[in-house]
């Protein structure tokens, strides 16, 4: 009775260690994911994205361009507006130009390592654009505030220490992020119901305990969102208290302006992701997130160019005094030939 017991004890363990090396393996052969998100009316799809693509790279690269070559454009506010131009089209390629392709070949899948990569360029160009607005809200206090020490304090070195800074913070963190989200197994359904590798939905399909990476997740989004959105806000009661102590109307007015511009995409940008990466996860709130994440990643980008220009008269003056010297040269052109 002893020895039957013991072999079945046995052949029990035996089981359960095959049963172990099976799941592990299961798990380590999980090479690709299929994204499920957007690709109903593929051809309609196709031609608003690449033509949103298109927008997003001509209007930012407009501003980028006409910052550089307008000597009334280079002051601080507009370098840290060019270099936000600069970033989101560089945050709009990581996902855009997949979504365009996927939906010509009808195929839908990503491999392991380019999730890995997609994820974390997603968060580091994210991440260094929280920090880049809260530079852009420190300089328009600045500027606003203390304007007779305004160009000493924001010195060239200092906004380009500003910037870079906010790569060289996001770097690590996304770093680290990225190992502990891939280094948990997956297992059943590798389908992720949006249009980029995220991480709740990554998460969604790992087979382990969650608890570490959710707090890792809430940890980075306070660091990313709340924190430099706080910083913001505290920015603007200063710049708010200042303007309505100006006596002038029309001063206010034109302060207000230089202001609202950067307040309308701080609010649309931190609301849309504190939502998306704070709120707790239930089945309903998929398609939210994918809505949001569409607000973030493509529709911010594509309306940074009219909402930095629209509201904008240097801006304006200075493409039209661009397409002046280019008419001019053509001219100079055409006579000399």
């Amino acid at each position: 009775m002893l020895d039957t017991k013991t072999h079945l004890s046995t052949s029990a363990l035996s089981q359960m260690d095959l049963g172990q090396a099976i799941y592990k393996q299961n798990h380590s052969t999980m090479q690709e994911f299929i994204l499920m998100g957007y690709h109903e009316y593929p051809a309609l799809l196709f031609a608003i994205f690449l033509a949103t693509y298109t927008a997003i790279l001509l209007g930012n690269g407009l501003i980028v361009v006409v910052t550089m070559l307008d000597p009334a454009l280079h002051t601080p506010m507009y370098f840290f507006l060019r270099s936000l131009s600069g970033l989101e089209m560089c945050y709009t390629s990581v996902t855009l130009p997949m979504m365009v392709a996927n939906l010509v070949s009808g195929n839908h899948s990503i491999s392991l390592p380019a999730c890995a990569s997609q994820l974390f360029f997603m968060l580091f160009l994210g991440g260094t654009e929280c920090f880049l607005l809260a530079a852009m809200a420190y300089d328009r206090y600045l500027a606003i505030c203390l304007p007779l020490h305004y160009m000493t304090i924001m010195s060239r070195g200092v906004r380009v220490g500003m910037v870079a800074g906010s790569f060289v913070i996001s770097l690590p963190m996304q770093l680290v992020q990225i190992e502990i989200i891939f280094s948990l197994p997956f297992c059943g359904s590798n389908e992720i119901d949006h249009f980029f590798c995220d991480i709740p939905q990554l998460l969604s399909l790992a087979c382990a305990d969650l608890h570490s990476n959710e707090m890792a997740l809430y940890f980075e989004s306070t660091t990313f969102v709340i924190i430099p959105f706080l910083f913001i806000l505290a920015s603007y009661v200063q710049i708010t208290r200042t303007i309505l102590h100006m006596p002038s109307a029309t001063g206010r007015q034109k302060t207000f302006s230089t202001c609202s511009s950067h307040l309308t995409v701080v609010i649309l940008f931190y609301g849309s992701a504190a939502i998306v990466y704070l709120r707790p996860k239930t089945p309903e709130s998929v398609k939210v997130d994918k809505l949001l994440s569409l607000l973030y990643t493509i529709i911010i980008p594509f309306c940074n160019p009219l909402i930095y220009t629209l509201r904008n008269q240097e801006v304006k003056t200075a493409f039209r005094r661009l397409l002046g010297r280019k008419r001019t040269l053509k001219m100079g052109t055409r006579i000399n030939g």
